[in-house]
């Protein structure tokens, strides 16, 4: 026997995972989280057991609850799953997973939908940033179906728009943790900044590569990733973070000149792999760089004027359109376009040796 939980599987934006109702879930943490290791296949390079994708990319889960402080209208709760170590961290932000919370959560009966379109506030539970989320739903259905594009997903669907306000200092504590615009790390400049997710810039050339390689080559150069690590893991303490050799953040982006006509080119390591595009709120977090004079990414960025600036991100696999409200050379706003759609709905068994249900012990 085993006992069943109600799940759908979303993706959002170029992620995707689980996404489970908090009541449906152990109240106990480490028995929830043994639940979602064992729900996704974790740990297990290939995670061959379960539901996870044996990327980063595609080793999430979310979470999903009301909460009653009338801060927002719904929470969720982030959980990067360990791949090949049994680990859930609910420490960092996932702006793609976000975008499909909303949808998940009308899905699962939590939250009913407007005629029409639905904006809802979503906060995200792990750093309690909160985004207003804006997504089609005719007949009170979300609806998948459209004709919106976001590179690094291959076919359209219908747009989903989060609007994101005082994201500054999502874990950090503070937009710029150290104070300074750039700091030196082992003789290499870099920016440390957290505008809803906590980002150590680089510009590629300094650690010797273009800045436009394909993520498989980066990847395969395992000097550069442990000079990389090094970085990072001096560069935790800095940003206020601790001890990150157990943790995603902060992310790595090397920047360098755009080559197709965009604001930046950028390559994000997440943080041992080079991501095949870029994540939502570090998206968010390296165009504020690039609006800010003095950092490393504004070095080689085309950032525009005024105090409404659409940037374009490029990334591997195109590029990731962000728009940015100023006021007195200040980030204030941001929004941006992301697609997610139902794949799955069911449940997911779990054996008793791991969670007999509720009440168990």
């Amino acid at each position: 026997m085993s006992y069943e939980i109600p799940c759908w599987y979303m993706r959002g934006g170029t992620s995707k995972g689980p996404f489970f109702r908090a009541a449906d879930l152990p109240e106990d943490t480490a028995t929830r989280d043994a639940v979602i290791l064992a729900a996704m296949g974790s740990p297990d390079e290939r995670q061959i057991d379960g539901l996870g994708g044996a990327k980063p990319l595609t080793s999430k889960a979310g979470i999903l609850s009301i909460p009653t402080d009338g801060a927002a209208d719904l929470d969720f709760l982030f959980g990067q799953v360990g791949i090949a170590e049994g680990k859930v961290d609910t420490t960092p932000n996932c702006g793609n997973m976000l975008a499909a919370a909303l949808p998940a959560a009308i899905e699962a009966g939590l939250l009913s939908a407007d005629e029409g379109t639905t904006t809802r506030r979503v906060r995200t539970v792990n750093t309690g940033v909160i985004a207003e989320i804006t997504l089609q739903t005719p007949g009170g259905r979300p609806l998948y179906d459209g004709d919106a594009h976001i590179d690094g997903v291959p076919r359209p669907a219908a747009p989903v728009t989060c609007g994101f306000l005082d994201t500054e200092g999502s874990l950090s504590g503070a937009l710029l943790p150290t104070g300074n615009l750039r700091d030196t790390i082992d003789g290499v400049e870099v920016t440390l900044i957290d505008n809803g997710m906590p980002v150590m810039l680089v510009n590629a050339a300094d650690l010797g590569v273009q800045g436009d390689e394909r993520p498989e080559a980066l990847d395969a150069d395992t000097a550069l990733k442990a000079r990389i690590e090094a970085l990072r893991l001096k560069a935790g303490p800095l940003m206020n973070l601790g001890d990150v050799s157990g943790k995603p953040v902060p992310k790595i982006t090397l920047v360098s000149l755009p080559r197709h006509g965009g604001a930046l080119g950028t390559r994000t390591f997440i943080p041992h792999d080079c991501h095949t595009s870029i994540g939502v709120l570090g998206a968010v977090t390296v165009a504020t760089a690039a609006v800010m004079p003095g950092t490393v990414a504004a070095d080689v960025a085309n950032a525009g004027q005024g105090d409404a600036r659409t940037l374009s991100i490029e990334h591997p696999t195109g590029e990731f359109s962000v728009e940015l409200g100023l006021a007195q050379g200040r980030v204030v706003r941001a929004a941006l376009l992301r697609t997610a759609r139902l794949l799955m709905r069911g449940t997911v068994p779990v054996s008793p040796s791991t969670w007999a249900g509720p009440g168990a012990a």
